[in-house]
């Protein structure tokens, strides 16, 4: 009886997704058992404190756009080049995630996220102190490299805490952050630097990345290095053919959201006719679709993830095909963009379906993810941009970003068939 009851009790505890095969040395594993047995933590609050890391990193990826013109007038340069910042830093992104993932691999994972987020504190409060625009340039690509790192470990590390049946929904309560960031911090921060000066905002993000890294100092759980975790294992996720597909799936498949995003502001002022003041509003309603996405999707992700993110591209499909229709009012504007929004949640369920397929190689696999969201952030505007220089009007965004979810979906077809094909 006694047995019994200790063996469904061990069942029913939450295992680390990524249990590689080779475990932790009995010296290491029992240092670490000693120092969590002594120290109080719950789940939610870990997701919080890595959720904190998410808030802080929306801020400084989507503000900087906003507060472009201030800074660029502040370092006399046009706005064309003060743009080139914000792709420095997108450029940090693609680089940094998969080599901080490889070179980082004996590094427990509690250790790396305090000092990826001890990093990013200390780029963007030198950010703010910027003197010139070359100096801003660099600042902004350092800043940018522990951004894809920081995201994949941090949704590894709360999917390690919870039972296998709500991984997705972990993953989505630190993707919230971010979110919630496009929907308040975003227009706090440029309030702020509108007010008192654009240096400040990158202060607002400094403190708060110093923040993340004493919260999870605070409340993460410690972790040992993996017996036998090297760089080379790492790089095994490069020879998974449904790692690559996956991370297609994401290049291709959300590049049709930031198509119309990017553009948003200029197809309400030139095709809706309404106030700039409202643009910040619109905004704020695709902030709260994306925070909405990431709450309701994961629970059904976590009952059927390939056919939950075959979905989220038909919906993004079908909502950005409406864009060009509702873009003459500004309540079924606002409506479509909310559907749009939701559809964002295609990176949580993907960022899920890695650590099915990526075997041994856990945090290359969940970096790249951000290294591909970040492709798709480049490929969804350069479309749009072309197709609105051609002469085809700002809301043939809509009509770009519908085809990019559509090979998004062929790419999804590919990869379903054969993952049932070969069980993964």
């Amino acid at each position: 009886m006694s047995q019994r009851l200790n063996t469904q009790r061990r069942e029913r505890e939450p295992r680390p997704l990524d249990q590689p095969a080779r475990r932790p040395s009995p010296v290491d594993a029992g240092r670490v058992r000693q120092d969590n047995a002594a120290r109080v933590f719950h789940p939610g609050i870990v997701h919080f404190a890595l959720a904190m890391g998410g808030f802080a990193i929306g801020i400084t990826e989507f503000a900087t756009m906003s507060l472009l013109p201030f800074f660029a007038r502040d370092l006399g340069i046009s706005e064309p080049a003060a743009g080139h910042a914000i792709s420095a830093y997108a450029l940090g992104v693609v680089v940094g995630a998969p080599v901080i993932a490889v070179l980082a691999a004996r590094v427990a994972r509690r250790t790396l996220l305090i000092a990826l987020m001890a990093f990013f504190a200390l780029m963007n409060g030198l950010s703010g102190l910027a003197p010139d625009y070359h100096t801003m340039l660099v600042l902004r690509f350092l800043a940018g490299l522990p951004h894809g790192a920081y995201f994949g470990v941090a949704m590894l590390v709360a999917a390690s805490l919870v039972p296998t049946n709500k991984r997705t929904g972990a993953v989505g309560r630190v993707l919230l952050g971010l979110t919630i960031a496009t929907t308040i911090g975003v227009p706090l921060a440029n309030g702020v630097g509108q007010a008192i000066g654009w240096r400040w905002a990158f202060a607002i993000v400094a403190g708060l990345g110093l923040l993340t890294a004493i919260l999870v100092a605070m409340f993460a759980p410690r972790d040992a290095v993996t017996s036998g975790a090297s760089p080379l294992r790492e790089l095994s996720a490069l020879g998974r053919k449904h790692v690559w597909l996956t991370l297609a799936i994401g290049a291709v498949g959300f590049g049709g959201l930031f198509s119309v995003y990017t553009y948003l502001a200029s197809t309400m002022l030139a095709v809706t006719h309404v106030s700039p003041a409202l643009v910040p509003v619109a905004l704020c309603v695709f902030g709260a679709g994306l925070t909405a996405g990431n709450i309701i999707v994961p629970r059904f992700a976590d009952r059927a993830l390939m056919a939950t993110a075959g979905g989220l591209l038909l919906w993004s499909a079908a909502t950005l095909a409406l864009y060009p229709l509702a873009a003459a009012n500004v309540w079924t504007l606002c409506a479509d963009v909310l559907l749009i929004g939701l559809g964002g949640a295609l990176a949580t369920v993907l960022q899920t379906r890695l650590m099915d397929v990526a075997g041994e190689a856990q945090t290359l696999a969940a970096a790249l993810n951000h290294s591909a969201f970040n492709i798709a952030n480049a490929l969804g505007p350069w479309l749009g941009g072309m197709a609105v220089a051609a002469g085809y009007g700002w809301t043939s965004t809509g009509l770009v970003g519908a085809g990019l979810a559509l090979t998004g979906f062929a790419v999804w077809a590919i990869a379903a068939a054969l993952a049932a094909r070969e069980g993964v």
